[in-house]
């Protein structure tokens, strides 16, 4: 076979399309690569042109510092950059290009000319570049034509023209997204697309270049910085533009990370914002985000992907967490702020029995629960309607006995509990144990103060509990609001743990992941793991949550892999739990259980179950109106 097929050197031309197919695979590789440069030669104003979807021209024009005969005569050359001069600057980039591969690659499989100082360029992949006098421009002109019409081959991989236009649209506005200062207008076939002015807000930026078509005041915009973050020392500093729970997508496409002007692809971080909205969106769906991180360039490699889409860092741990726990902190205050004015002081009810009614602004706990399951009417219900006092809840839910467990009172969010703590009750249910139906729904507190009457109206389609307030119908999902205050209270009673027979033993892959486990110790500890280092490279879990039914492998999966917070595997534990306990669709409870479990929605600190499905949803009188034509 060597004889046949001898090893040779390629010729000059082959070499450098092969090299070039590494960075521009298409067109919108062009858009990306002259952006970045514009951005590097200091323009406030950069304009993107394309004609044929890029395949056939594609000219950006910026007022940046620009090029001298010298710059013009050697830009083209493979390798060939100001950006760097040794292998150390590689680990201090602070420019978005610095390989120098870039109009190399462009001049290989186009034709390139560039308009600078004076003088335009013409590139040649062969010979010297041809360089003659032009009008003078502020600033460079870049153009390239014909794309691939030298290389048939990769030619033919193209896309149409409207959908490569499309996705050169798509990395103008990535690369437009994080330069607030800078002015970009894309035109496209003659006609300006997108024009976006200097000087607008980070968060102005993102939602008007993406066009999204919910309101600005949807979005907001938080900040934060490392805790050793200095200016001689910054480790890193991030903006978070994101959308409110209303602004949500079925998937991860709307979520961007920018590290240091580039848009990268990274999982984790990627995970701590899906973690930081955790329990404010419904499950199945992502918020709509993007975070602008700046990282010290001694704690980052981009020099790992042939486009700069992908990076290395040091220690990514303390960003993931500064990350999640921000966001997660941002919504926490949100929720609060927003759901502050629906704190009701005084709850009248209106119970139904027959043709009497009874009215009462404070509950009485000696009615027992009980329900209906639409699935099985009748079956076992005690009366004709399906509904009967006097029969153990739990005994009807779970089939089993009327035992009842009673301990010391406790308290949640101002409401006394009668039995065991509600975790108890929580991990007794999912068990399949019985406590008293009691203490399913907790007392209120009858002190709290309020802000209007609420009337409770009653059950409805086995589902919601029909509250009035305000002129506004409340729909409250009763599994949800019971999900809540279950959840509430696992996470208030968190630590408790049980001794391994056999230690778990984890075995750290570097001194990073070492630290990574020295700060998060205290809080594993803190949720029942009980950790100790045995020596470099080595830790031992001597206990672990009561419900954890993880392996070893897991948990160093979702510390190292993952970069779970020892909080976020506790809360899905417990919201697992709460969800197992708690009532069902298709049970009816009986009104005064039912009114006091709406009012206890009203008290709660976040009207969200814990997978992040409001508690609640209204209609105002006004729209209700509108709805039977009624003025």
């Amino acid at each position: 076979m060597s004889l046949e097929h001898p090893v040779k050197t390629l010729n000059a031309e082959v070499a450098r399309k092969i090299a070039a197919g590494e960075v521009i695979d298409r067109p919108n590789a062009i858009i990306r690569e002259l952006i970045d440069n514009a951005i590097d030669s200091g323009a406030k104003n950069i304009t993107v042109e394309i004609s044929g979807g890029g395949i056939e021209k594609i000219r950006i024009v910026d007022d940046g510092c620009g090029m001298t005969r010298d710059d013009l005569q050697n830009c083209a050359r493979p390798h060939a950059t100001s950006k760097i001069a040794t292998e150390v600057d590689l680990m201090n980039l602070t420019t978005l290009g610095f390989r120098g591969e870039a109009l190399a690659s462009i001049a290989a499989v186009s034709r390139l000319s560039i308009t600078s100082g004076g003088f335009k360029m013409r590139a040649s992949i062969t010979e010297d570049h041809i360089i003659e006098p032009a009008p003078p421009v502020e600033g460079t002109i870049v153009q390239a034509e014909g794309l691939f019409e030298n290389f048939p081959a990769r030619r033919q991989f193209l896309k149409r023209p409207a959908t490569e236009g499309m996705m050169c649209k798509n990395t103008f506005i990535e690369k437009a997204l994080c330069k607030t200062d800078i002015s970009f207008r894309f035109i496209q076939d003659g006609e300006i697309k997108i024009d976006l002015p200097a000087g607008q807000t980070q968060k102005e930026r993102f939602v008007f270049a993406n066009s999204y078509s919910e309101d600005l005041a949807l979005f907001n915009q938080i900040e934060n910085t490392s805790s050793h973050f200095t200016d001689e020392n910054p480790d890193w500093k991030f903006t978070v533009i994101i959308g409110e729970p209303a602004v949500s997508r079925s998937n991860k496409k709307d979520i961007f990370i920018y590290v240091n002007g580039r848009r990268i692809q990274e999982y984790s971080l990627v995970q701590a914002i899906e973690y930081g909205g955790q329990g404010y969106f419904p499950n199945g769906t992502y918020p709509v985000a993007a975070a602008f991180i700046d990282v010290a360039p001694s704690l980052v490699d981009f020099n790992i992907h042939p486009a700069k889409k992908e990076a290395r860092f040091y220690d990514i741990s303390d960003l993931h967490h500064g990350l999640s726990s921000t966001i997660k902190a941002f919504f926490l205050k949100y929720t609060q702020a927003n759901f502050a004015e629906d704190k009701p002081t005084d709850f009248v009810r209106e119970l139904s029995f027959g043709e009497s009614t009874i009215s009462e602004t404070k509950p009485s706990y000696e009615n027992h629960i009980s329900y209906k399951n639409y699935s099985h009417t009748g079956a076992g219900s005690g009366t004709s309607s399906g509904v009967s006092s006097g029969v153990d809840f739990r005994s009807r839910l779970l089939g089993g006995g009327s035992q009842t467990h009673t301990s010391s009172s406790q308290s949640l969010a101002g409401g006394a509990f009668k039995t065991s703590s509600l975790a108890e009750q929580a991990l007794s249910i999912s068990e399949g144990r019985n406590t008293s139906e009691e203490s399913l729904i907790p007392r209120p507190d009858a002190s709290a103060a309020a802000s209007s009457k609420i009337k409770f109206i009653g059950s409805c389609l086995g589902t919601f509990l029909l509250v009035e307030k305000n002129s506004t119908l409340y729909f409250i999902d009763q599994h949800a609001v019971h999900e809540r205050i279950l959840f509430d209270k696992l996470m208030n009673n968190q630590g408790k743990s049980q001794p391994l027979l056999i230690p778990y033993k984890i075995k750290t892959d570097s001194k990073s992941q070492d630290n990574q486990l020295e700060k998060l110790k205290d809080a594993l500890t803190s949720i029942g793991f009980t950790t100790k280092k045995i020596q470099d490279g080595e830790w031992e879990i001597t206990s672990i949550p009561e419900r954890w039914t993880g392996t070893e492998y897991d948990l160093r999966t979702l510390l190292f892999v993952k970069h779970v917070e020892p909080k976020e595997i506790i809360r899905s534990i417990a919201a697992m739990t709460a969800c197992k306990a708690a009532v069902k669709d298709g049970y009816v409870l009986d009104d005064q259980t039912a009114a006091e479990l709406a009012e206890k929605a009203f008290t709660l600190e976040d009207p969200h179950c814990p997978h992040g499905r409001p508690i609640y949803t209204t209609i105002t009188r006004e729209q209700l109106f509108a709805l039977v034509k009624r003025t």
